[in-house]
């Protein structure tokens, strides 16, 4: 079995396969922060799922994937119906699987192997398996990073906040109005973000209205429409806003 529903309990860590894989057609769900003992790749063939993934803020549209390793803490939200693929590995399987998380650009073959694999019966033994693993090991190891993500702050008087901003998926207010509305100076805020993401908060603030913009292109927004919701001056604007950040127009990256 590798067709699961929403309804299905699953529980990987409690298959002994050396590799599991998943397939399912996912609706509004969010998994809570969670760890597995096996490795993880997580990736949808089609929609998009918001991770976050040990503090930082991802979002994998059917051209990325997730490598995550095993004890690593995160949580995948799906806000619309999502073509869920999951693989599953032991960590004793192979020294060729990465130790670190890693983002990474989904090309037409690793997109045919995860397909495939994600597919796979529980039960099918390790020698009918290991041509395609093989396989998989190289073009996951080959695949280019994506750097798109948001380190996330972890600061006590921002959790609200925070939460607000991550569940409703609405754009984050300037400085000033967030400092107001949160009780603190602007002058403090702007060093928490500093400190805790790296960044000033004028420029986390665009890179998560970068990330959004992604995952409502995903699932089926027109440019308009995310122009609109993300409060660019014109469509026009967007566009320019988004080539500028990722080096492609929307449709083409998208």
């Amino acid at each position: 079995m590798a067709e699961i529903t929403e309804k299905t309990r699953f529980n990987a860590d409690q298959i002994n396969n050396l590799i599991v894989g998943v397939a399912a057609q996912v609706g509004k769900h969010d998994s809570g922060i969670h760890k597995h003992k096996k490795h993880q790749l997580l990736f949808a063939s089609s929609g998009c799922m918001s991770i976050n993934l040990d503090g930082v803020w991802c979002v994998l549209p059917p051209t990325r994937a997730a490598w995550i390793p095993a004890g690593t803490e995160h949580c995948a939200v799906m806000r619309n119906v999502v073509a869920y693929r999951s693989l599953y590995f032991q960590r004793r399987i192979s020294p060729l699987l990465p130790k670190e998380i890693k983002i990474i650009t989904v090309n037409g073959l690793l997109r045919e192997l995860i397909e495939r694999m994600a597919f796979w019966e529980w039960d099918k033994s390790i020698q009918e398996q290991q041509t395609i693993f093989a396989l998989f090991c190289e073009e996951l190891n080959a695949a280019e990073e994506e750097y798109f993500s948001l380190k996330l702050p972890t600061d006590r008087r921002l959790k609200a906040w925070l939460d607000d901003v991550m569940e409703g998926g609405q754009l984050p207010e300037p400085l000033a109005d967030m400092a107001e509305n949160i009780g603190a100076s602007a002058k403090t805020i702007s060093r928490i973000f500093t400190r805790e993401t790296g960044m000033p908060y004028q420029s986390w603030r665009q890179q998560w209205r970068l990330q959004a913009s992604i995952e409502q292109l995903s699932e089926g927004a027109s440019v308009s429409e995310v122009a609109s919701a993300l409060r660019f001056s014109s469509d026009s604007a967007f566009i320019s806003f988004f080539r500028k950040m990722t080096g492609d127009t929307p449709g083409r990256y998208i």
